[in-house]
């Protein structure tokens, strides 16, 4: 069984495709057609450096998958030429103006740092509350219980957020192309020839899923919250400062959004260990992201397929450069309009073609 390291992820109407070379984009457009690029990877870090050490690697990694996943999904919006690009408002050439950068640009970033923010509010301040409510009610937990209970909370958020966006119809088209995308790798794996038919008959479910990243970043952040507040009550008089006022203990439960990073890392090594082992450890630790994936990928149909299998080739056998799709150049079909009837030529009258013809004739005939 070959092994890959080429992954994806799944777009409107397309399917990304990254490997150590580059990044291959691929989207059905609105008139049927594939639109194709490929990015060569430009920054290289080497072997032993600070960016490649284990768990820094995978913070980078987070990071990357934030912004590269943002302006994949902006460039296949433009890829897919449902309309003509519409003219940027006021607000966004004063954005532009700025920053010194396209609109887009801005816009995108802006759009990262309000999902980190709504990321923030309901994975670390909702928990903390509900926390808080259940003190209320039930009296002072431990820092230890605290951890935990937040852990869970944020666990069911999850699942609840994963299940609620499933249903939506757009969504769900999505997680189609996801698993056409799971479908093309397991089929490159399993050694078959790569055509939609093939590709069909494989797994949708696969040990290297982001899915499976963020379910073990929920888990790996309950085992590290609550082992860094079990050793901190080990501190002498940490307990004493802890419940000496509400701020301290508020304090102390936003110092542990300062984790994220460490719990980024360590689950993307985590991942990647129980993606390339299969002793029974690895398999409990991916189980329960290889199940939530039944939600988070769906059976594609066979154009879907189509796309998938472009750009996973796309992204194993390359171009030398850059390939770069022209949406202005390439545009969509327009719908063919019934072609109106011509009107019929008056017989006395001779047609412009035929009257050069006749006059050709007659020059001939004088010169003989």
């Amino acid at each position: 069984m070959k092994k890959t390291d080429i992954g994806g992820q799944a777009v409107i109407e397309g399917v990304m495709m990254r490997s150590e070379k580059g990044t291959a984009l691929v989207v059905r457009r609105s008139d049927g057609s594939l639109a194709k690029e490929f990015h060569h990877q430009r920054t290289r870090y080497k072997k032993g450096s600070f960016p490649t050490w284990p768990v820094v690697h995978g913070v980078y990694a987070f990071f990357k998958a934030l912004s590269d996943g943002m302006s994949i999904t902006t460039r296949a919006a433009e890829l897919l030429g449902e309309e003509e690009a519409e003219e940027p408002s006021k607000f966004e050439k004063w954005l532009a103006k700025r920053f010194n950068k396209s609109a887009m640009d801005v816009m995108k970033w802006i759009a990262i740092f309000l999902a980190a923010v709504l990321a923030i509010a309901l994975f670390f301040l909702l928990p903390i509350g509900v926390v808080s409510l259940l003190e209320l009610i039930f009296g002072k937990m431990s820092p230890v219980w605290s951890a935990v209970v937040q852990g869970l909370v944020r666990l069911v958020i999850f699942l609840l957020y994963i299940f609620g966006i499933s249903r939506i119809k757009d969504i769900k088209r999505v997680f189609m192309y996801h698993g056409a995308e799971h479908k093309t790798i397991a089929c490159y794996e399993a050694e078959l020839p790569m055509t939609p038919e093939n590709a069909a008959k494989c797994t949708r479910l696969h040990p290297r899923c982001g899915t499976n990243y963020l379910f073990l970043t929920m888990a790996v952040s309950i085992v590290v919250t609550t082992v860094v507040s079990a050793l901190c009550t080990l501190i002498p008089g940490f307990s004493v400062w802890h419940d000496a006022s509400k701020l301290n203990s508020f304090l102390f439960r936003l110092a542990r959004i300062v984790l994220i990073l460490p719990i980024a890392g360590i689950s993307y090594e985590v991942l990647k260990a129980a993606a390339k082992r299969d002793n029974l450890v690895c398999r409990i630790a991916r189980a329960p992201g290889l199940a939530l994936q039944h939600l988070t990928t769906q059976e594609p149909t066979e154009d879907m397929l189509e796309v998938a299998i472009a750009s996973f080739e796309l992204a194993l056998h390359p171009p030398k450069g850059d390939l770069e799709f022209d949406t202005k150049a390439e545009k969509p079909a327009e719908p063919q309009k019934p072609a109106e009837p011509k009107p019929e030529s008056d017989p006395e009258e001779p047609k412009p073609d035929e009257s050069a013809k006749a006059s050709e004739e007659a020059k001939g005939e004088v010169g003989a």
